[in-house]
């Protein structure tokens, strides 16, 4: 490989984020680190930029106070400056604790508290507003910065003040001690703390998961080799700062590799962006790669029927041989050929309206991906793999290898990662990512890390034949059924949302007679299949009330019940009563994660009496739901929802 192309940062003693940068301004200085969208207009920083910029706010906050071992948090959509905050605390020996943006002032009081955060730097007025609040249950925070000033011209506080000020204030305290930035940067060792990222919260408070440089650094240089990364790839980062993954693709590989990291606009226009960029690496959940084959299929049925003939025409081709193709497995003469005539009409143009015309790789996790949507996207020649991981492991924890792909698995161990099942089915692993601790919470650290380093991930899995490790369920949400067959809800909840008509489900049969759940309907989905068929509605909850809407449901169903009843451990746990719920399940009413994982036992709780409803004979339950506004304000919402029966399919006999 050429020097270009090689993996930056193997140098055993670039083991901090600020030796990385450092080494980078020096030797690809002049080569794109960063883009912003900013009023439609692409605005770029070279390395040897970014380096300067880090190092003007990484002095702005040494002239605060701030010192090795200081926290900084960080809130707000994933723009540059925030990123360089994240670099310009982790140059002073800091630990950055980035927040989710969308979380309100009650939940962030309970992170800066919690990790003990003295100094802040948001995004823009929003994010003031919420740490001004947060402020008053958690005193600790001595300064905030903020990098967009609209709306802030009248705040007068003497902690606040904009990230172009403490700048020229960095800018006035390096030209006083001009050896201090860099003494600082190369005083940080790999043993330091580099991060700390909160946990959902799916059963409790979150917990401040610590990462060191070495847990990050290692990880993200083993799947840069794994996956023969180089600096030239592009990357656009568009998840929560917050989320792990963000972290590792989007700020960790990225100085790592010195590959170009881009920030679009909003999150209005990150589709928009993604075409305009054109990524060569990618990462999205399930629910994305969900949308955008929604999106595809809509905009197919308003087409002509000569292209829609030939859209089908192609796919069906794709379905059959692109896979085996991307493989490099052997395919005909023929069907090469037909292929490389749909890529000209079809294919190609398909894969640049959807951002992933240049894709070299694609990744997938967080929950399980239909089978049927990842053929649809690896048939179009998009190498797109799922990926096993946690927080606590710096994501790296299973990756499938190019050429073996199985959508009904998670690859084999990443690069220096072991892994082994308990007697209880439980998946345990062991890797220079494992996590230092919980802050702050030595019980829980101890109940998840043995002292020998491995780590209990609470999912139930088995390695199947070919070596690949297949994940069940949460190791905690697996029950039984009276009967004794095994209840695996996620696994079933995942199957239902297979579906892009069904954005949410929620499980129930854990000691019950019967398997029965709640479902959530896509409303841009189901309501463009409504208008087709000119049925009108007024809203979300006329809609899931639909009789036609719940047919269209009852067919997903009791597709699920069809495909559980193969299955010699789980055919008895078919679904026998479902109902649509009369609202979305949303993070503010306390139902989901703000990384959208479901709150099964809060949810059970609230709505006790609809639960109640799916294990009698009942067809209908009246509820009253308080809701919360976007702005904040609260009401009641009231509905009857409808309870049906699904068909059941006889299971196969299960093996003695």
């Amino acid at each position: 490989m050429s020097s270009d192309h090689s993996v930056p940062g193997s140098d055993q003693l670039l083991d901090t984020f600020p030796k990385l940068l450092l080494n980078h301004a020096k030797v690809r200085g002049d080569k794109t680190a960063m883009r912003e969208k900013d009023l439609g207009i692409w605005q770029s920083w070279s390395w040897r930029q970014v380096a300067d910029e880090v190092k003007a706010i990484a002095c702005g906050l040494a002239s605060l106070g701030f010192r090795h071992g200081d926290k900084l948090a960080i809130v707000g959509d994933n723009r540059p400056r925030l990123y360089w905050s994240m670099a310009a605390a982790q140059c002073l020996g800091g630990i950055p604790v980035p927040l989710y943006q969308d979380s309100v002032a009650e939940e962030m009081s309970f992170v800066l508290e919690n990790a003990d955060v003295r100094f802040a730097v948001v995004e823009d007025q929003e994010q003031v507003d919420k740490l001004l609040e947060a402020r008053k249950q958690s005193p600790g925070i001595e300064h905030i910065l903020f990098d967009d000033p609209r709306g802030l011209r009248h705040y007068d506080y003497p902690f606040l003040s904009s990230i172009d000020h403490i700048q020229y204030e960095g800018r006035r305290f390096d030209s006083g001690s001009p050896e201090y930035f860099e003494q600082a940067a190369n005083a940080v060792t790999g043993q330091d703390i580099a991060i700390m990222l909160y946990t959902s919260g799916t059963t409790g408070q979150p917990k401040g998961v610590v990462l060191t440089h070495d847990n990050v650094i290692i990880t993200a240089r083993n799947g840069i080799i794994r996956e023969r990364l180089t600096d030239q790839e592009e990357v656009l980062a568009y998840l929560p700062m917050a989320w792990v993954g963000d972290n590792l693709f989007s700020y960790a590989q990225s100085l790592v590799a010195g590959f170009t990291v881009s920030c679009p606009e909003s999150g209005a226009t990150v589709l928009t962006d993604l075409r305009e960029i054109g990524p060569t690496y990618y990462f999205a959940p399930p629910r994305v790669y969900e949308n955008m084959l929604t999106q595809v299929m809509i905009r197919m049925e308003d087409a002509s029927r000569p292209k829609q003939w030939m859209f089908h025409y192609f796919m069906d081709h794709a379905k059959r041989v692109g896979t085996r193709i991307l493989d490099d497995k052997p395919v005909t003469v023929i069907e090469r050929l037909i292929y490389r005539l749909g890529n000209f009409f079809v294919y190609g143009p398909l894969r640049d309206v959807l951002g992933l015309g240049r894709i070299r790789l694609a990744y997938t996790a967080g929950e399980a991906i239909g089978p049927e949507i990842f053929d649809f996207y690896r048939s179009l020649g998009i190498n797109i793999k799922q990926l096993y991981g946690q927080t606590e492991g710096m994501v790296f924890i299973c990756v499938q290898p190019d050429g073996e792909i199985y959508p009904d698995t998670v690859g084999t161990p990443a690069i220096d990662v072991e892994i082994r099942i308990d007697d209880h089915g439980e998946v345990l692993y062991r890797s220079p990512g494992v996590f230092h601790s919980y802050y702050k919470n030595p019980e829980a650290t101890a109940s998840t890390k043995t002292e020998d380093g491995w780590v209990f991930t609470g999912d139930a899995g088995y390695f199947a034949e070919n070596g690949h490790l297949k994940i069940i369920d949460r190791a905690k949400d697996v029950g039984k059924l009276r009967d004794g067959t095994m209840f695996a809800p996620k696994y079933i909840e995942n199957k239902l949302k297979f579906f892009p008509f069904i954005k949410e489900a929620v499980a129930f049969g854990d000691q019950r007679e019967h398997t029965a759940v709640f479902i959530n309907i896509d409303l841009e989905a189901v309501g463009n299949w409504a208008e087709r068929r000119h049925i009108a509605y007024s809203g979300y909850t006329d809609l899931a009330a639909q009789a036609t809407v719940y047919d269209m449901i009852q067919e997903c169903v009791e597709k699920v019940n069809e495909d559980l009843s193969a299955d010699p451990l789980l055919g008895n746990s078919q679904i026998k009563r479902f109902l649509v719920l009369h609202k979305e399940l949303d993070a503010d009413d306390g139902e989901l994660t703000r990384t959208r994982k479901v709150r099964r036992s809060f949810i059970a709780e609230r709505y006790g009496e609809l639960v109640e409803a799916l294990y009698s004979d009942v067809d209908s339950c009246h509820v009253e739901t308080q809701v919360t506004f976007e702005d904040g304000r609260t009401g009641m919402l009231a509905a009857d929802v409808h309870v049906r029966d699904a068909r059941q399919f006889p299971p196969v006999k299960q093996p003695h």
